[in-house]
C-alpha cells in the first residue's frame, strides 16, 4: 500500500523519526538512572505501548481506568492511573486492572482514597498509591510541604493501600526562556522540600514520578524525581519543536489532508474540528491549528467541523482540488482522539496500519 491509495484526512507516523524519538528517551533515561514510564494519551495504541516497553519502560501512564483496561493487552509490568479515581464504576474497574496488572493511582486527597482502600480490601487485594502534589500547575494536588505529609501519613493508615511515593505534573512550564528558567528553579525548591520533610519523619519515597515533554531534557537536573512520565514525545508537534524540546524533523506525525476548495487568497480542505485539535500554539496568541508541511507562507487558521481554512498569504505556489497536503497540528493527543486509525509510513510506503484502541476511552 502507497501513501497516494490512503483516504483523507488521516494521521500518519513517519515509523523512522518515531524510532528515533523512542531511542533517544529511553538512552536519556538509561544514561540519568530514571525510570521512564511514558503516557500512552498521545498515542493510544497498545503496540506503541509494548514498544516502548522493549526500549526500557518500567511501565505505562494512564489517565482513565478505561484507558487502562485498553491498553492492557501490551502487558504492562507496571501501570499508572495519573488521575484521580472518583466513583463506585472507575473503582471497580480499577479493582479489575489491579486484579491482571500491577496498579498504582495518583490521589491528592483522603476523600478519593478511602473508598479505593475499602474495595482493595473488599477485593483481598493492594493498590499502590502516590501522593499527587501541586507544583505550579493549580489543577490538581496538595501543596509541597506541610500538606504532602499529612496527606502521606493519611494514606498510610489505609489498609489496602500501599504508599508508594510522589506525583506532580509541572504543566505550567511550557518553554525555558528566562520565566521558565526560574519557574523550573522553583520546581525544584518544591521537590526538594517535599521529600527532605517526608525523610525526615523516616518516609522516604520510592518514587518521585513527575514530568513532561516540553521538560523531558531537564529532569536530570530535578534530584529528588526518578520517574519520568513524557507523552508527547513519541510524535511531538508543533508546541514540542516552539517549547524547544524537538526540531522540527522530530515531528513524526502528521495529517494528510484534500484540498476540496480554492480561492485567489485561499484553500479549503477536508479536515477541520473533527480532524485537528482546535487547541492554539501554547507560547503564542497566533490563531493557527498547524502547519503545512513545505509551504512556510500558507497559514491554517480557521476550522468549521469538517472544514479547514488556509490562507494563502501571498504564497507563489498554486493549488487546485485534489492536491494533497501534510500538516504538522499545534497537539497531536487530542487529534490522535480524533481518529479510528493511523497509517504508518517510510517514504511513500505504508508500513503499518494501527487501530487507535484507547480513543475515546473517558471514564
Amino acid at each position: 500500500m502507497r501513501l497516494s491509495d490512503i483516504d483523507t484526512p488521516a494521521v500518519l507516523i513517519d515509523t523512522a523519526v518515531m524510532e528515533r524519538n523512542l531511542a533517544r528517551a529511553a538512552e536519556y533515561a538509561r544514561e540519568h538512572g530514571l525510570r521512564l514510564r511514558p503516557h500512552i494519551k498521545t498515542h493510544k495504541i497498545p503496540a506503541l505501548a509494548r514498544r516502548q516497553i522493549e526500549l526500557g519502560a518500567c511501565g505505562i501512564t494512564c489517565a482513565k481506568t478505561t484507558e487502562a483496561l485498553a491498553m492492557l493487552s501490551c502487558e504492562p509490568p507496571d501501570l499508572l492511573i495519573a488521575y484521580p479515581v472518583i466513583g463506585a464504576q472507575k473503582i471497580a474497574r480499577l479493582i479489575e486492572l489491579a486484579r491482571r496488572a500491577p496498579v498504582t493511582v495518583s490521589l491528592d486527597s483522603v476523600d478519593a482514597a478511602r473508598p479505593i482502600a475499602e474495595a482493595a480490601r473488599a477485593a483481598g487485594i493492594e493498590i499502590g498509591v502516590l501522593a499527587e502534589m501541586d507544583v505550579g500547575l493549580r489543577r490538581v494536588g496538595v501543596p509541597p510541604g506541610e500538606p504532602v505529609l499529612d496527606l502521606v501519613l493519611a494514606l498510610l493508615r489505609l489498609n489496602g493501600l500501599r504508599w508508594r511515593g510522589l506525583a506532580f505534573y509541572p504543566g505550567h512550564i511550557k518553554t525555558l526562556d528566562e520565566s521558565g528558567r526560574a519557574q523550573l528553579g522553583s520546581l525544584r525548591e518544591a521537590l526538594w522540600s517535599a521529600v527532605s520533610l517526608l525523610k525526615e519523619r523516616g518516609l522516604a519515597p520510592e518514587i518521585v514520578s513527575g514530568g513532561s515533554t516540553p521538560l523531558l531534557w531537564e529532569s536530570h537536573t530535578l534530584p529528588e524525581l526518578n520517574e519520568i512520565r513524557p507523552g508527547t514525545y513519541i510524535f511531538n508537534d508543533r508546541n514540542t519543536v516552539l517549547s524547544g524540546a524537538c526540531a522540527p524533523a522530530d515531528c513524526a506525525a502528521t495529517v494528510l489532508v484534500t484540498v476540496v476548495s480554492t480561492a485567489p487568497d485561499r484553500i479549503i480542505i477536508d479536515g477541520g474540528s473533527k480532524t485537528f485539535s482546535s487547541d492554539r500554539l501554547a507560547s503564542s496568541s497566533e490563531a493557527t491549528f498547524g502547519e503545512v508541511v513545505g509551504h512556510p507562507l500558507l497559514r491554517f487558521h480557521k476550522m468549521n467541523e469538517e472544514h479547514g481554512f488556509i490562507s494563502l498569504n501571498g504564497a507563489p505556489q498554486s493549488f487546485r482540488p485534489g492536491d494533497r497536503l501534510r500538516i504538522v497540528p499545534n497537539h497531536i493527543c487530542v487529534a490522535m482522539n480524533l481518529h479510528e486509525r493511523v497509517y504508518g509510513i517510510q517514504g511513500d510506503e505504508v508500513t503499518a496500519e494501527w487501530r487507535v484502541e484507547a480513543r475515546g476511552k473517558l471514564q
